[in-house]
């Protein structure tokens, strides 16, 4: 599991004076003040979230939210923004019509950690939770997914769960890959993988390049950005996403996504590409999030006609250089659990939950304690 110091940032002085919270149509951040502001608290993040930085949730609102039925809650302290979550009213809970107040989680958002100026962590939870209660109109309860576990974050919502005696419940969790070790690349690789796994790629490895000129390139500026974006989107989609309709470019509204977060996290140094090319024609391509003391490996794709050569694995093995890099502590796979590719590479692991939370009055949270009851089984206190 992740350790929880390494999501941490210094904390800086904050604002002082009384706090401000609104829920916000998302255009009024279409500004380039209010991106500046973004900007800047997304630097001072307790936890890092690409996913809520305002070079990809704009985008993300813009491509799939246009009739605007995302609010963008955010804290001010003396004008100073240092808090945003994206919430949005569902009438549903996972197939059940169940009305609930959660964060806004779409199919390519991979983290639902608010972004939260470090040290106003527990400030801005007693502000959303206030918020919800006086605005849960329909909702029964407040829904946060995606929240890293024993992070700054989910300790300060422990912390201020109890001290208003408000119900909260931990009610799913799972592990997912994450890369987070002192060792050299080199030295994981080998305590990662079986001496017939290392043997089996070095052949690969050779096979593969009897067949042309294989080479590695490693990017975090924006040199040629278009088109590799461009060559990502095609070689994604000519793959079974592409059969499935999930590819990126198989719907207009994720890959005009793709194109204006990969330039807008370019513009400001997040945007690592790598590329793994047989004859000048990438086989196989990856994109990561560079957001320091962390990272976030995006999206990756292989060309399947090299499927017996295993490209995404040999991309992974060049991956492992993170470990040298002077910023980056750790790197978020953003895979599934039980990943069948990336688990068995990336040995470390990061919890991520969902957390269901009482707002409103007695007869509403009262209802909730029901719910979460029958939610749990035998765990009606929550996962621990």
């Amino acid at each position: 599991m992740l350790s929880p110091d390494l999501n941490r940032v210094e904390a800086a002085p904050l604002a002082q004076g009384p706090a401000v919270a609104r829920a916000s149509a998302w255009s009024e951040f279409e500004t380039a003040e209010a991106r500046a502001q973004w900007d800047a608290l997304a630097k001072r993040a307790a936890e890092p979230n690409p996913f809520h930085d305002v070079w990809y949730l704009l985008p993300a609102l813009r491509a799939l939210d246009p009739s605007g039925t995302v609010r963008l809650f955010t804290l001010r302290a003396q004008g100073e923004l240092i808090g945003l979550l994206p919430l949005r009213r569902e009438p549903r809970y996972y197939g059940r019509p169940i009305p609930q107040l959660g964060n806004w989680i779409h199919g390519n958002c991979f983290l639902g950690a608010p972004l939260v100026a470090a040290g106003a962590e527990q400030a801005f939870w007693r502000a959303l939770l206030d918020w919800a209660d006086a605005n849960a109109n329909r909702a029964l309860f407040l829904h946060i997914a995606q929240l890293p576990l024993g992070g700054p974050l989910h300790t300060a919502l422990q912390a201020v769960l109890a001290e208003q005696g408000r119900l909260g419940a931990l009610v799913h969790r799972e592990e997912r890959a994450v890369l987070a070790s002192e060792l050299s690349p080199a030295a994981y690789f080998e305590d990662s993988l079986s001496g017939k796994k290392r043997k089996e790629l070095r052949r690969q490895h050779a096979r593969l390049s009897e067949l042309g000129t294989l080479t590695f390139e490693r990017q975090t500026d924006d040199a040629d950005l278009r088109d590799w974006t461009e060559r990502f989107l095609a070689l994604e989609h000519s793959g079974w996403k592409g059969s499935a309709g999930s590819a990126l470019a198989s719907h207009q509204a994720t890959a005009a996504l793709f194109r204006e977060a990969l330039a807008g996290a370019a513009q400001r140094g997040r945007l690592e590409r790598l590329t793994l090319s047989l004859d000048g024609e990438p086989i196989a391509m990856l994109v990561q999030f560079l957001t320091p003391p962390g990272a976030f490996s995006y999206k990756t794709a292989f060309d399947e006609r090299f499927a017996r050569f295993s490209p995404g694995v040999l991309l992974q093995r060049e991956n492992l250089a993170l470990l040298d890099h002077p910023q980056v502590e750790w790197c978020d796979s953003c895979a599934a659990a039980d990943h069948p590719m990336i688990d068995h590479i990336w040995r470390e692991r990061r919890e991520i939950g969902r957390l269901s939370i009482a707002i409103g009055g007695r007869v509403r949270r009262a209802l909730f304690r029901q719910l979460v009851r029958l939610e749990l089984g035998r765990h009606p206190a929550g996962l621990s």
